[in-house]
């Protein structure tokens, strides 16, 4: 799906988030130790500037968008399946993937897998605000933007899609509440509170 945007979709995500997305990211990479860290979903690469020193594992079901990515080393995956031993990552980072996940609770597992004892999942998410009236109105929102700005940059049928993903999960407050880690941090950002921010440890 994001094949044909690969060279246009951080601009656009830049646009869609007035400039915020790299915050967003930069608060939840705050929480996370140092060490090796896999990137899932790491896709062009965006994250790459807020990991610091760290050693970056990119994974991405699109080769044509790690193709733009710099990481030291970038692999075509699912979080499904990841492609790595037991205990290989001190932190693992995900930015708004969630929603184009086929299973949310089997990537988890997979993440708790490949964690080191004490080390942290990090997820920036979008979905709906928590609030049922804020909800619908962020709906009807972005059912008009997204499709505009889809337009716009000749991608209409992918951004109708992600439209279409912010109602396909729970809310994050219950998605994260039972997993195979423990809960550290949940917070909302973004306009109406439709980012999210979830911490979770190994124990």
């Amino acid at each position: 799906m994001f094949a044909d945007i690969a060279g246009k979709y951080d601009a656009v995500n830049r646009l869609l988030s007035l400039g915020q997305e790299q915050k967003w990211r930069q608060r939840v990479v705050e929480l996370l130790p140092g060490g090796r860290i896999l990137d899932l979903g790491g896709g062009t690469g965006a994250a790459n500037p807020v990991f610091g020193d760290r050693e970056v594992v990119a994974l991405d079901p699109s080769q044509e968008m790690l193709a733009h990515n710099n990481a030291e080393r970038c692999l075509v995956g699912v979080g499904e399946r990841l492609p790595f031993a037991e205990n290989q990552f001190d932190a693992v980072f995900s930015a708004y993937v969630f929603r184009n996940l086929d299973s949310v609770e089997q990537t988890v597992a997979e993440v708790a897998r490949v964690l080191r004892p004490g080390g942290r999942l990090g997820v920036v998410g979008l979905g709906r605000p928590r609030h049922k009236r804020l909800a619908a109105v962020h709906r009807a929102g972005s059912a008009v933007t997204l499709p505009l700005v889809g337009a716009a940059v000749r991608a209409r049928e992918e951004y109708v899609y992600l439209h279409k993903s912010l109602d396909k999960l729970p809310p994050p407050e219950e998605m994260f509440a039972e997993t195979p880690l423990r809960r550290v941090a949940l917070w909302r950002m973004g306009p109406l509170g439709f980012v999210y921010g979830v911490v979770l440890e190994k124990t």
